[in-house]
């Protein structure tokens, strides 16, 4: 089901069309669907029904606190990467308790921070963060839970800057040295082996590889078995992808049914990771047409929004749809949509079939994830606001930024 629809002429969010979103909190904007994200979040619960199974949203798609509150209140527990989104979700009303801690390079204070938290559990990297965590814990009289993030070497098949699975990516601990890192982990005073980790990457749409690696955990986790290390929890990461164009995407229940065929059986509980596929195409960024400039090899259309709002097509030159808020009267014509931001790399898409005309509105679509978490203030431009739709109502969940707080924290040299 679309949580986007045309309605008479003009895209709507659930009940109330961007036209008039627009005109009352202005653009850009991002706008959200809740939903869009209860019923994403419900798909992953239903798929996981009869299983002892927990769904850790990833934070780093998006991480407004109003986000993650609708998850919370829907029993999500939380994938971290950093102390700053551990307090996030705190903020927002999040179960520490149902947090993992996962990332390469976790500082001393965010290992502390996170212990005293309570988290459920760190996704060990490296054999180095595992000594220093041991350390860490002992200096506050605890004991750290983890799992290591086991890098099982698939090709997930998605853009290599996504791709997280593979012996080249700076993620995980090898799969030859698992065994011996965990032997190591259990002989350590204080580190608990509660679990065993996985992520192989993002936008996946195929379940093969995610099978594929969690047939090779499976087998890691009967070895460690064999050692006398039982785990309490099997965590597969995330990576479901969502559709941006016209790829063919697996439901939730299909895109898990292997791993959970795989899975039956077993004692350990269930972890998830998934990210993009929960708030991916809840989310749209709403912006305005202000200069039409038809050339002679290129017609562009330079919006109100710019790479600095949205990265990812300058980043990955990743295909988000653009479409007009309302019918337009104008001919259709193929356009560059532009930014005013001053890099060439400033486009939001490439040579699409538009009917606008200057003060236009467009939606860029699927820009729920990595979309506002990946924003900036480049050219000391103010980050969107951010709206959150519940029906008929609209929420200003995070108020757009003003030039004066851009430089608050900044200062001259004196005399």
């Amino acid at each position: 089901m679309s949580f986007f629809s045309r309605r008479n002429g003009t895209l709507h969010v659930e009940d109330l069309s961007l036209s008039e979103i627009a005109a009352r909190f202005g653009t850009p904007a991002y706008v959200y669907s809740r939903a869009a994200l209860t019923a994403a979040f419900n798909a992953y619960k239903n798929a996981l029904t009869g299983r002892d199974a927990l769904v850790c949203y990833a934070v780093k798609a998006n991480s407004n606190l109003a986000i993650l509150n609708v998850f919370a209140r829907l029993g999500a527990g939380f994938d971290i990467v950093s102390g700053g989104e551990l307090a996030r979700v705190i903020a927002a009303g999040g179960d520490p308790g149902k947090v993992v801690f996962s990332g390469v390079g976790k500082s001393a204070a965010e290992m502390r921070a996170a212990l005293e938290a309570g988290i459920l559990c760190f996704n060990v990297e490296s054999a180095a963060e595992l000594e220093q965590l041991d350390e860490i814990a002992a200096s506050i009289g605890k004991k750290a839970p983890v799992s290591l993030r086991v890098n099982p070497n698939v090709d997930p098949k998605t853009h290599p800057y996504i791709s997280t699975g593979l012996k080249s990516n700076k993620f995980g601990v090898a799969f030859e040295d698992a065994r011996t890192l965990y032997r190591r982990a259990a002989a350590l005073p204080n580190i608990e082996v509660h679990g065993l980790d996985c992520h192989i990457g993002s936008q996946l749409l195929d379940p093969a590889p995610a099978a594929e690696a969690a047939e090779k955990i499976l087998g890691l986790a009967d070895e460690l078995a064999a050692d006398g290390i039982h785990l309490s929890h099997l965590d597969f990461g995330g990576g479901m992808g969502i559709q941006y164009s016209d790829e063919t995407v697996p439901s939730a229940s299909e895109y898990l049914a292997a791993i959970l065929k795989l899975t039956a059986g077993r004692k350990e509980k269930l972890l998830f990771e998934p990210g993009r596929s929960l708030v991916g195409n809840a989310g749209v960024l709403l912006t305005k047409v202000e200069v039409l400039k038809p050339g002679s090899e290129k017609n562009f259309a330079i919006i109100d929004a710019a790479m600095n709002d949205l990265m990812r097509p300058a980043l990955y030159d990743a295909f988000h749809d653009i479409v007009a808020v309302t019918d337009g009267k104008a001919q259709p014509q193929c356009w560059e949509v532009v930014g005013p931001v001053c890099e060439s790399g400033d486009f939001l898409g490439h040579a699409r079939k538009l009917a606008i005309e200057t003060g236009d509105l467009l939606a860029i679509m699927s820009t729920g994830a990595y979309g506002m978490t990946m924003s900036s203030n480049y050219n000391t431009r103010p980050r969107a606001i951010e709206v959150l739709v519940d029906g008929a109502h609209a929420h200003v969940v995070r108020r757009r930024e003003s030039v004066s707080e851009l430089f608050a924290l900044e200062s001259v040299l004196p005399g």
